[in-house]
C-alpha cells in the first residue's frame, strides 16, 4: 500500500512558504526591496484622522519592530494587537504565554487605529516609550552621535540602523524639531529604536558642553568645513555632530562643538542625505578609534 505523502507535502509547501513570507518581510525592513505601493493596496485616507495620544502612549508596528519590541526587556507593552497570520508569522508562542494581553483582530481594525498607508503587516502594540537616558551614563561609550534638529522620521530611522551597525553608544537630538519615539520612526530603524539609546535633549550646546567634560572631542559635519573629517580626529572618545536637511548645522552649534570638518566627496555630487553622512562618519571614526587603540 502506498504512503499517502499529501500531508508531508502539504506542511513542507507551507514551511517554505512561511520561510520564503519571512525573507521577503525581512528585506522590506532593511529597504532592499519595495513596500506595496498605496494605490495597490486599495485603501483610501479619506474620512481617517489619527487617534489622540496620551504623552506616555504609542504605538509601533510591522513584523522586524514588534519582534525586536517583545525582545528588548525594558520595553513596557501594554497590548499586542495581530491578525492570527502575523501572530504565526511572529513566532512568539501561544498568547496565554505571553506577559502582555494579546487581541486578534482583522488588519482593518488596525488601519482605523494606524490609518490606511502604514504597512503594519498586520501586527500592532502599545507601548510605553522607553526609559530615559542620561549623558553621564554613556562616559565609557567611545562613539555618540549628536544630530541637530533633523527632522524626518525616515532619516533618523536610517540613523540609528547605522549607528547601531557601527556599535555607537547613542543617538542624541533635540526635544523641539526631532521626531519623538513614534511607529513611523521604529519602523524607519527597522528594530535599531531597541538597541540604542534614543536621548533627546532640551538644549544642544548645554549637552555638548557635558560631552566635552565627559572626555569627548566633537567633530560638527559641515560642507565648507575647514579640513577633511578624517584629519580632524583626535583623543578617544568621539561625538559626530550633524545638522538638518538643508539647513545644516546652526550657527550655536558651530560654536560649540571642538572642530568642524568635512566629507571629501571627488564626483560630481557634493551633497549627501544627512543619513547616508552619518554612515560615512560613523565608518571613518570607528577606523580611526581601531588604529588609535592598537
Amino acid at each position: 500500500m502506498a504512503k499517502d505523502t499529501s500531508k508531508d507535502r502539504s506542511a513542507r509547501d507551507s514551511h517554505y512558504a512561511t520561510l520564503r513570507r519571512q525573507v521577503r518581510d525581512a528585506k522590506r525592513e532593511r529597504g532592499e526591496i519595495p513596500t506595496p505601493a498605496p494605490q495597490k493596496r486599495k485603501k483610501s485616507a479619506e474620512g481617517w484622522t489619527p487617534p489622540q495620544l496620551a504623552p506616555e502612549q504609542v504605538y509601533l508596528y510591522g513584523l522586524h519592530t514588534v519582534r525586536a519590541a517583545i525582545d528588548n526587556p525594558e520595553r513596557r507593552i501594554i497590548k499586542l494587537s495581530v491578525t492570527q497570520n502575523a501572530l504565526a508569522r511572529l513566532e512568539i508562542g501561544a498568547p496565554e504565554t505571553l506577559p502582555f494581553p494579546v487581541e486578534i483582530v482583522s488588519p482593518q481594525e488596525i488601519d482605523k487605529v494606524l490609518g490606511p498607508d502604514a504597512i503594519h503587516q498586520g501586527v500592532m502594540i502599545e507601548t510605553r516609550p522607553l526609559p530615559v537616558r542620561r549623558l553621564e551614563a554613556l562616559k565609557e561609550s567611545p562613539l555618540l552621535l549628536v544630530l541637530d534638529q533633523v527632522t524626518d522620521p525616515h532619516n533618523v530611522g536610517a540613523i540609528m540602523r547605522s549607528a547601531v551597525a557601527f556599535n555607537a553608544g547613542a543617538v542624541i537630538t533635540t526635544q523641539r524639531h526631532s521626531p519623538t519615539e513614534s511607529g513611523v520612526l521604529a519602523k524607519s530603524a527597522s528594530g535599531a529604536l531597541e538597541l540604542i539609546p534614543y536621548i533627546q535633549i532640551t538644549n544642544l550646546a548645554d549637552a555638548l558642553g557635558e560631552l566635552h567634560r565627559l572626555g569627548f572631542y566633537s567633530i560638527g559635519l559641515d560642507s565648507e568645513g575647514p579640513a577633511p573629517l578624517e584629519g580632524t580626529f583626535r583623543g578617544e572618545k568621539i561625538a559626530l555632530v550633524l545638522g538638518s536637511e538643508g539647513k545644516g548645522l546652526r550657527q550655536k552649534t558651530r560654536e560649540t562643538v571642538n572642530a568642524l570638518a568635512r566629507l571629501d566627496m571627488p564626483g560630481a555630487i557634493k551633497s549627501l542625505n544627512v543619513s547616508n553622512a552619518a554612515a560615512i562618519a560613523l565608518y571613518a571614526s570607528r577606523q580611526f578609534l581601531a588604529k588609535a587603540a592598537s
